[in-house]
């Protein structure tokens, strides 16, 4: 720990960009190595200005000591670059972050394969449609699924590689605990608790227009490919795509009308050579070979028409469940007859409770949970607690 208040002292320090501290670090090994070394030692250091120099003579440790303690309060981690679990996928892009904190728990990146979905935030239905379907289909058949938590494409991937089970992450350009949009707070809690969140930002740290552009590096860093599902001519998608391209990474691209605004940017990569997805297979195809114990095309399937977007936005009447039925009646799975009968119809319970009362994975009592409620069995209350609706006939 008293280490690492050196490397937030590094990445805290005014006057820096992330390239000058990567360039310290190849010249002194640490951010301890940095913080004692004197101006003339600094200055040796290739491509740094005195300016820069100067800056570094601030020798403050106060404002590290106070994220650390955030990040023991929060529940955050901090890894950083020399740490043998940031992704080498990632620390071998151009511009690799120093430090990411973390929420939840970091897949080993450099053995999955990871797919950026992206898109714009002003998404018509047909996009979001397609986001929650692709990113069923390409968490159930073993992809894991990387957003921006951003609101319109990104949170509609991240809903559908959660309602599969799969492991989605997200990365944010603001804190963690920040929840940006306010709407995704919930997405932000089931990501935390089935996948992870990762952010360059310490906590606290607000939302900025400059963030989201430089955050884009580490959602295709940290993947194989970016599928980009809904983007008009100018989007932050695209830049995406384009920090992918120049990282050597696939780019792919869902089609949509010609005369659709919304989907311009990505017709537009298509004539440029991004591959064609109309589902999720189409892009995986060409990672099995390379990732063979991972994805399975028999187990991609598609969202169920309960769950979709689109089932979601008829104006249909309530489904009508009785107070007491059977499990075969209601067409339940193992583990939606396990969370069924741990629930009670009065006291709400808390998901954690339920994962550790169930001894089911986080990511299947997660789905277990959304189709539940989808289907009108239990009753979400604030803070993520349940009860039910139904009871189960014995």
């Amino acid at each position: 720990m008293s280490a690492l208040k050196y490397w937030l002292w590094l990445a805290e320090l005014r006057g820096l960009n992330n390239q000058t501290r990567l360039a310290l670090l190849r010249h002194f090994g640490t951010p301890e190595d940095v913080f004692y070394a004197d101006t003339g030692e600094l200055l040796l250091t290739e491509g740094i200005t005195r300016e820069q120099a100067l800056a570094l003579e601030n020798r403050d440790l106060s404002a590290a000591d106070a994220i650390l303690a955030d990040c023991q309060r929060l529940n955050q981690r901090i890894l950083t670059i020399q740490d043998a679990e940031y992704p080498g996928r990632l620390k071998n892009i151009y511009d690799p972050p120093c430090l990411l904190y973390i929420r939840g728990h970091l897949p080993s990146f450099d053995e999955e394969a990871a797919v950026a979905v992206v898109g714009t935030r002003g998404c018509t239905p047909y996009g979001v449609a397609c986001a929650e379907r692709l990113g069923y289909g390409l968490a159930s058949a073993g992809a894991v699924v990387v957003s921006g938590l951003a609101r319109g494409i990104d949170a509609a991937a991240s809903r559908g590689a959660l309602l599969a089970g799969g492991i989605a992450v997200g990365v944010a350009g603001c804190g963690l605990d920040v929840y940006y949009p306010a709407e995704n707070r919930g997405l932000y809690e089931d990501i935390a608790a089935a996948g992870v969140l990762l952010s360059e930002y310490p906590p606290g740290a607000r939302p900025d227009g400059r963030h989201f552009p430089v955050r884009n590096r580490i959602l295709s860093g940290l993947s194989v490919a970016t599928l980009v599902v809904e983007a008009p001519e100018r989007s932050g998608a695209l830049i995406t795509a384009g920090t992918a391209l120049e990282q050597g990474r696939d780019v792919f691209a869902v089609p949509g009308p010609i005369d659709a605004p919304a989907s311009a940017g990505c017709n537009r990569l298509i004539q440029e050579g991004a591959g064609l997805v109309t589902e999720a297979w189409d892009l995986l195809r060409e990672y099995a070979e390379r990732f063979p114990a991972k994805l399975h095309r028999e187990e991609a399937r598609e969202i169920p028409r309960t769950l979709g977007y689109q089932a979601r936005q008829k104006k249909e009447e309530p489904r009508l469940v009785p107070p007491s039925a059977s499990a075969a009646e209601l067409g339940l799975t193992d583990d939606q007859i396990v969370l069924l009968r741990l629930l009670d119809a009065e006291e709400p319970a808390l998901v954690d409770d339920l994962i550790e009362q169930s001894g089911i994975p986080t990511r299947r009592v997660l789905s277990a949970l959304t189709v539940l409620e989808v289907d009108d069995l239990i009753r979400q209350h604030s803070g993520k607690r349940y009860t039910r609706i139904v009871s189960l006939k014995e």
